[in-house]
């Protein structure tokens, strides 16, 4: 009895100590009507504690993070965990923190980590005149936050978000510590004066500011904010591999430590039963946890107001984040003996978004096709791809070279052309400013090929840039 007692004091301690939001998710239950649960993981650049407190300048300094004015209400981690109800496997899918998409709430295009800030700003605006003290105000400001960034995710991927995890950068901080450091590995030596990161080749393991500086840094590094992901996942990676094959969740003295740790740093939605969800995470092991990108375009795309970004093709993510954890349709699948070199394709742009006839097509070029005609043509809703009679290999290898548009047979035209037409709901190569180049470039930094690398999981420790 005495036993049982101290533990669910502390399992209340852990409860009382979080802040919950009462936020605009889709579902409170176990089991969602879409067959997985979708919880989104923020990392938020904030100088204050989840209560709104500003942190002590001494922890500040410990941190390399600047002043209490400084920062913001940037997110710079953004993870969708998905957990699908019958397979036992959870996917971690990272977004990019400049990945330039459509913000909701009506602020127009931005990177996707302004979403939260923008919300928070005009929701706050509007309380000062309210009546409501200064608490009051920060936490529905940023609760209005929360809100719009969920609402952004949810536009882009097509899924409903279940439950919210914000952690701030003191947060971060101290789990790490409660949990003796996280194993990690490197390609090369860095140093890095922005981010305080200071590392030597190959595998070790970090902790307290050392951690926070391997996730923060992303100059000096040849993709910029691609590898800085990558290092996101990784060390969630060796986060996971922690908590669910060294008994962190059911080890009485580190799960104290971790209470300790969140109390007063982390935000979750109102409603989320996280001791239950713990206990069922337990029994996961690490190769079940797979770390994952949203599919990106030009890393260095330049944009009205925001400077460099990454490009984002919407259609694409979707429909990545739905086949998540699925076979690969075998219609989706490339037939390796078809010779791009054989058509000859014409692209009619009937989007209204002048010269994308032109880039689209030089994509198409870069990736074997032969370039046929450009032109315009009456405004359509939805892209598609028309290939001859008998050509159905061709429409088919020009469909998958521009991920995934609607084909249909069209008789007349003559054996080895395709005609795509670009519609006003085209996102894939060739928009956005992308040019398809299969070598990848950012901040002058050496060009590297744009090679697929094996996934990121929970199962052991990748090396890194």
């Amino acid at each position: 009895m005495l036993v049982t007692g101290f533990a669910w004091q502390n399992l209340t301690a852990l409860t009382d100590g979080l802040t919950k939001q009462n936020l605009n998710l889709a579902n409170a239950g176990e089991k969602p009507a879409d067959g997985a649960i979708d919880i989104m993981l923020v990392g938020m650049d904030s100088r204050t504690d989840s209560k709104g407190n500003p942190l002590p300048q001494h922890i500040l300094n410990e941190l390399q993070a600047g002043g209490a004015e400084d920062g913001g209400f940037n997110t710079d981690t953004l993870i969708l965990l998905r957990i699908p109800n019958d397979s036992g496997k959870a996917f971690a899918v990272s977004f990019p923190r400049d990945s330039y998409v459509k913000i909701a709430g009506g602020f127009g295009r931005h990177k996707i980590n302004s979403a939260y800030g923008y919300a928070k700003g005009q929701a706050a605006e509007k309380l000062k005149s309210s009546g409501k003290s200064a608490a009051e105000v920060e936490m529905e400001s940023r609760k209005a936050g929360a809100n719009n960034l969920i609402e952004t995710v949810q536009n882009l991927t097509d899924v409903k978000i279940d439950h919210y995890a914000e952690v701030n950068l003191v947060g971060f901080y101290e789990i790490t510590k409660a949990i003796g450091g996280i194993d990690v590995c490197l390609n090369t030596n860095v140093r890095d004066s922005f981010s305080g990161a200071n590392f030597k080749k190959g595998p070790q393991t970090i902790e307290g500011k050392n951690a926070l500086a391997f996730v923060r840094q992303r100059h000096g590094l040849p993709m910029g904010d691609l590898d800085r992901v990558v290092r996101q996942q990784v060390f969630m990676a060796g986060l996971a591999k922690k908590m669910l094959s060294a008994g962190v969740l059911t080890d009485n003295t580190k799960r104290n430590d971790m209470i300790k740790a969140v109390s007063g740093a982390i935000v979750l939605d109102d409603g989320w039963d996280i001791t239950r969800f713990a206990l069922q995470m337990k029994d996961m092991t690490g190769g079940n946890m797979t770390f994952q990108t949203i599919p990106t375009g030009n890393p260095d795309l330049q944009t009205p107001e925001d400077g460099s970004a990454v490009e984002v093709r919407e259609n694409e993510v979707r429909k990545f984040v739905k086949n998540l954890g699925k076979a690969p349709d075998p219609a989706d699948v490339p037939d390796p003996t078809f010779n791009n070199a054989t058509v000859t394709v014409d692209v009619r742009n009937a989007s209204g978004q002048p010269g994308l006839a032109a880039t689209v097509l030089q994509s198409l070029v870069t990736k074997g096709f032969l370039g046929g005609q450009t032109g315009n043509a009456d405004s359509l809703a939805k892209s598609v791809v028309r290939y001859p009679k008998g050509g159905e290999a061709a429409g088919k290898a020009v469909q998958q070279a521009l991920g995934g548009l609607e084909t249909e047979e069209d008789g007349n035209l003559p054996t080895g052309r395709v005609r795509v037409f670009l519609g006003s709901d085209y996102s894939g190569p060739g928009s956005q400013g992308f040019t398809a180049s299969p070598l990848l470039s950012l901040d002058g930094a050496r060009q590297q090929p744009a090679q697929e690398p094996a996934p990121i999981t929970a199962d052991g420790v990748r090396c890194v840039n």
